[in-house]
């Protein structure tokens, strides 16, 4: 049996009353047991291997008996932290080699001791998928396909009995309607399905077959994909046409879904396979800069040293017709989510998409291409990361596929996502600094709720007209205090001669353009110049003046683009 591993116990506590702030020495570390400690047990004797419950203190109280943990041998130390001191202690974890759980203030010990020592008893180490929430993952993932191929959705075990399935109407045929009601497909069904060589094509590879609709059956129109580990079929997902033909994209997407199912499939098979919410988990603390590569590198199957492409993704959310920001918000970033992870299996097998600080994310790591593989790659960088994370130019795949993303996003949400893509980073160490970068290139977009995707490269003129104008603002002794003046009075006045100045610099002084965009007689335009000339003292015809009297009413007034 294989033993308990500290991934097992990070995948069972993992969720918004823990959190896996460092793991040094990685997640496959093997776990020993579960102990209780209090703050004055500073010579602990014998926690080699041990999960460490730190109770009775927290924040910096507990940073002596975390220390004394970690030089005990201990695999993990769990601490309730408040919000300015898990930095101080994400450090002293580290530097004694020992993972830090950060526990919610609110949650009860006897809880997580609870959970953690179930994981640690289990048969082979392995946690009950039921108990991880595979159930709850497979009915959101089934519903996520049906929304994006536009079918009736079902997911099925090895043994033909559904696992899971999508929300339908009355368009289900009879082969549905039976399979639901008796969770398993009956019997006669199967026999036809055999005899049509469907499971022989669904054992060979990621074929997805189609079968086509039989009437005198009563089987409509379906595709149907294998769900694999390795050589072993664990089930299959169908998707079955309901009032309309399914979307073009169907088979790329029941792809991409199936590699998701495996990974939730997998652990009910005596293996301890990655699953899904803990690649997620760790691909966040990769990016968020809490965890070194090796762990995420070693889940995702592949090197440590391979390189990288992260994508940010904005859902820009907005508030719903009743002004709600809470269930209805909620239920659209966990619908944006489930687009997001399919969309990323289907391109490439290793990708994984994290929620983080509000954002979404996808790791694209590079996978040398074997014999016959038709994944793309990412890109390649090389070279130390720079502020564009990386040297290369995007991929074009990947943009086409970042685009593809992006559009099926606004789509199905209704929101003006945008999407950025980092350059390459040559290392998964560097992912950080990718995030990073993609969080520059969204922060840019803001203004411009057309564009849907963009590079580094794109925006390069945005960010370092953005790092300027955060500069002067922040430097009032190198501002005009005319033209300051210019601003306060237009505020005061309700008058727009500070605006319609910057209209007129940002177009070189052509007055019927700038005069048409504001719906206004050129000579009101005029008007409004010479005003903002004799208040503010402005030479017009001196370049250095135009330019600061540019960058300084940005600051005020905003882009005019």
């Amino acid at each position: 049996m294989p033993a308990v591993q500290l991934h097992h116990v990070v995948s069972a506590l993992g969720g918004p009353g823990v959190d896996l702030l460092t793991a040094p020495r990685g997640l496959e570390a093997p776990l020993r047991d579960v102990v209780i400690a209090e703050p004055c047990d500073t010579e602990l004797l014998d926690c080699q291997g041990d999960l460490v419950l730190l109770i009775g203190a927290r924040g910096r109280a507990a940073l002596r008996a975390l220390i004394a943990a970690g030089r005990a041998g201990a695999v993990a130390v769990a601490v309730k932290t408040g919000a300015d001191d898990g930095e101080e202690l994400r450090r002293a974890a580290a530097e004694c080699g020992t993972a830090l759980l950060a526990v919610d203030p609110r949650a009860r010990w006897e809880q997580v001791e609870s959970a953690a020592r179930a994981v640690v008893d289990s048969v082979g180490g392995v946690p009950d998928p039921a108990e991880l929430g595979t159930d709850g993952d497979l009915f959101s993932l089934a519903q996520t396909v049906a929304t994006l191929t536009g079918g009736i959705v079902s997911i099925e075990d090895a043994a033909n009995r559904v696992l899971a399935y999508s929300r339908s109407g009355d368009q289900v045929d009879e082969l549905r309607r039976l399979s639901i009601l008796g969770r398993v497909c009956p019997e006669e069904f199967l026999a036809v399905l055999r005899d049509w060589g469907v499971y022989t094509r669904l054992r060979g590879g990621e074929e997805i077959v189609a079968v086509r609709e039989r009437p005198e059956l009563g089987i409509r129109s379906r595709r149907v994909a294998g769900i694999s580990a390795g050589s072993r079929l664990l089930g299959t997902i169908w998707v079955q046409e309901g009032q309309g033909p399914l979307e073009e994209r169907t088979d790329r997407v029941l792809r991409g879904a199936a590699r998701l199912a495996a990974l939730l499939l997998v652990r009910g098979h005596g293996r301890a396979g990655p699953g899904s919410a803990l690649r997620e988990e760790l691909v966040a603390g990769l990016l968020a800069g809490r965890l070194t590569a090796g762990s995420p590198a070693g889940q995702l199957g592949v090197a440590a040293d391979s390189g990288a492409t992260v994508m940010g993704l904005d859902l820009r959310e907005r508030e719903d017709a009743t002004g709600s920001a809470g269930p209805e918000l909620e239920l659209r970033r966990t619908r944006a989510a489930g687009i997001v992870a399919v969309h990323a299996a289907a391109y490439r097998r290793s990708a994984v998409a994290a929620r983080l600080d509000g954002r979404v994310y996808v790791l694209l790591p590079e996978t040398p291409p074997g014999p016959g593989a038709q994944e793309p790659a990412a890109g390649s960088g090389s070279g130390a990361a720079g502020p564009q994370a990386g040297t290369a130019p995007s991929d074009p795949a990947v943009l086409a596929w970042a685009a593809d993303l992006v559009s099926t996003l606004r789509s199905h949400l209704g929101t003006p996502v945008q999407g950025a893509l980092a350059r390459p980073v040559a290392r998964l160490a560097d992912a950080p600094t990718a995030r990073r970068t993609a969080d520059t290139v969204l922060d840019a977009m803001a203004g411009a709720p057309g564009r849907a995707v963009a590079t580094y490269d794109d925006v390069r003129s945005s960010v370092a007209l953005g790092a300027i104008l955060e500069l002067l603002d922040s430097r009032p002794d190198v501002r005009d205090p005319a033209l300051d003046v210019l601003i306060e009075r237009d505020r005061r006045q309700r008058t727009e001669l500070a605006s319609s100045l910057l209209l007129y610099l940002d177009a070189f002084g052509d007055v019927s353009k700038v005069a048409e965009r504001l719906h206004i007689h050129p000579n009101t335009l005029r008007h409004r110049i010479r005003r903002a000339v004799s208040l503010s003292g402005l030479d017009l015809d001196d370049p250095e003046q135009r330019l600061m009297a540019m960058l300084q009413l940005r600051t005020a007034v905003g882009p005019t683009s």
